[in-house]
């Protein structure tokens, strides 16, 4: 690989690709009398939540999926935030679980995830799951790491063999990602921020994937010429306007003058993880079929 001007990855018109895909399997779903549905947990009074869900209510009602919300009490305690999952799990209309954080105080968002049925936790959250990838069973992955393969899948990136550093290591984005690559056969050094020596192992892999949450970490120092750079990083810094922006943790203006491909932020990996998290609702509703 050689360097220049970096090749920007278009999340939004791979996310879009996907969409149309996914929306004939519902159909074809429909088209048996299945109705797929995904049913999402909010706490009450979560304004940033509330848009979010209300924008996956879009997503999913474009593609007929069918999107119920269930909002809880500010003050539940974790009884009733379990009894909530529980009923759902029970329910064979329901296919496809989320839930978003944060709970209300005191309830422990790690045993409320442990309590989805893994067959419905679409964002692959169940510690069963996460097994289930580690052994290379069938299970829902975590929507990030997913839409990180697909985006390398998408540009034609042969992970065999490749050296990948993954910078990151959160149970539900950097350690994913890390084992989606090592089932790929890449080779893969899982690292942090704390690293010693990262730029200079930064500049020996041929992709770079940062989901470090530090702004303008990944400097163009740091990466081979014409490597391939995933940005997953979201974080908001207020700019000169006094406005906050979303940016990633790659200086992406300088860094594509050296690598290969980038995908931004926004406009990357973003757009396809809601259309992975789309894609895990509907394969849930297509195997509920078959259990």
């Amino acid at each position: 690989m050689t360097g220049g001007m970096a090749s920007m990855i278009d999340g939004r018109a791979l996310a879009a690709e996907e969409r149309r895909v996914l929306a004939d399997r519902v159909a074809a779903l429909a088209a048996q009398g299945r109705q797929v549905r995904l049913d999402a947990i909010l706490t009450e009074g979560d304004a940033g939540a509330e848009i979010y869900a209300q924008r996956q209510r879009a997503g999913a009602e474009q593609l007929g999926v069918g999107f119920q919300l269930h909002t809880i009490p500010n003050d539940a305690d974790e009884a009733e935030v379990l009894a909530c999952v529980q009923s759902l799990n029970a329910d064979p209309g329901v296919h496809a679980m989320m839930m978003f954080l944060p709970l209300p105080d005191g309830v422990e968002a790690e045993r409320v995830q442990a309590a989805i049925d893994p067959a419905k936790d679409v964002e692959g959250v169940n510690p069963a799951n996460i097994g289930n990838a580690v052994f290379g069973r069938r299970s829902l992955v975590p929507c990030t790491a997913l839409a990180v393969r697909h985006l390398l899948e998408r540009r034609g990136v042969d992970l065999c063999g490749l050296r990948c550093l993954v910078i990151g290591q959160s149970n539900i984005v950097g350690k994913p990602i890390a084992l989606l690559l090592m089932r790929s056969d890449a080779t893969v050094f899982s690292v942090n921020r704390s690293t010693k020596d990262l730029p200079e192992l930064a500049r020996s892999c041929d992709v770079v994937i940062s989901a470090a949450g530090v702004p303008g970490l990944v400097t163009p120092e740091w990466i081979k010429p014409g490597a391939t750079v995933i940005d997953v990083g979201i974080n908001r810094i207020k700019g000169p306007d006094g406005k906050s922006h979303v940016v990633g943790d790659v200086q992406t203006a300088e860094v594509a003058e050296v690598a290969g491909d980038i995908s931004p932020v926004p406009g990357g990996v973003g757009p396809v993880t809601v259309a992975m998290l789309l894609r895990n609702v509907v394969e849930s509703a297509e195997q509920a079929g078959l259990d």
